[in-house]
């Protein structure tokens, strides 16, 4: 996987590439890049369903990626001049129903057709269930908490990842153990409760984790997750990842500590 910034002096080998912004990699983007050879992602710095460095998870194919700002000035002829300079061997490009391109979205599939006289494959909308998939919809999806149907239309479990950070110090004396995470650059779902795995060194564990402000404690933001069955100490700079399964319950403030524990010892009750 590569990134490449704009002039630039790269050349690609590929012969069939699929064009996007591919922000999620999810079902309706599998159906644009699964006969390319190449994935050009375009404005990577924008994407915060599967950010460009977690792409390669979804695909085997070779991924370039290239930052909007580096190339939404170039007029039309430009933008193709600039993607033939990079794949020299180009023969065909696969490109969603609706995609523009160059400065002011002034080139669309037929621009694209005449400019680089390239054999334009071009694939019409992706619903499931008659639900047309796409971003958008899926991070609406997220902000509800409706991560199952979230979950169908990536076509894999939501992610995010973050860095360990100090909690409150709480959990592991008077409640439960958790992890707390400091993710950057993610959709965060909706606050709440959310059954979950944790994947700590490429080992995956069942979890229970809260994102939203701790009202029964401090008030202030966090992502936390318990992993049921197993105590893991703290570490400086170890990456956590989480991946959501189901959205459990709301956000509750609890009078007290005892009362919150309770609360989470159902909630591990109910998924055993």
């Amino acid at each position: 996987m590569e990134i490449i910034n704009y002039p630039t002096s790269h050349i690609s080998n590929a012969k069939k590439i699929a064009i996007g912004g591919f922000d999620g990699m999810h079902y309706a983007h599998k159906q644009v890049i699964k006969n390319a050879d190449t994935i050009l992602c375009i404005g990577i710095e924008y994407s915060n369903l599967t950010p460009f460095d977690l792409r390669d998870r979804h695909s085997d194919l070779s991924i370039i990626g290239i930052k909007l700002e580096d190339v939404k000035a170039l007029t039309a002829k430009e933008f193709v001049e600039f993607l033939l300079k990079l794949f020299p061997n180009l023969d065909t490009i696969f490109v969603g129903y609706d995609f523009r391109f160059a400065k002011n979205r002034e080139g669309n599939i037929k621009t694209l057709q005449k400019l680089s006289k390239k054999n334009i494959k071009t694939i019409d909308e992706v619903s499931l269930d008659n639900v047309p998939v796409h971003s958008k919809i899926i991070r609406n999806l997220l902000s509800k908490g409706n991560i199952t149907l979230a979950n169908k239309y990536l076509g894999f479990n939501y992610l995010i990842f973050g860095k360990q950070i100090k909690g409150q110090g709480l959990g592991s004396t008077n409640v439960f153990p958790t992890i707390n995470i400091k993710a950057i650059g993610f959709h965060i779902p909706k606050f709440g409760v959310y059954e979950t795995k944790t994947i700590i060194n490429n080992e995956k564990y069942k979890s229970i984790s809260f994102i939203g402000h701790r009202a029964s404690t401090d008030n202030n933001f966090a992502i936390e997750t318990h992993i049921i069955n197993k105590n893991i100490s703290h570490q400086d700079d170890l990456y956590i990842e989480i991946e959501f399964i189901n959205f459990m319950r709301e956000n509750v403030v609890f009078d007290n500590l005892e009362s919150l524990k309770e609360q989470i010892e159902k909630d591990i009750f109910a998924l055993n």
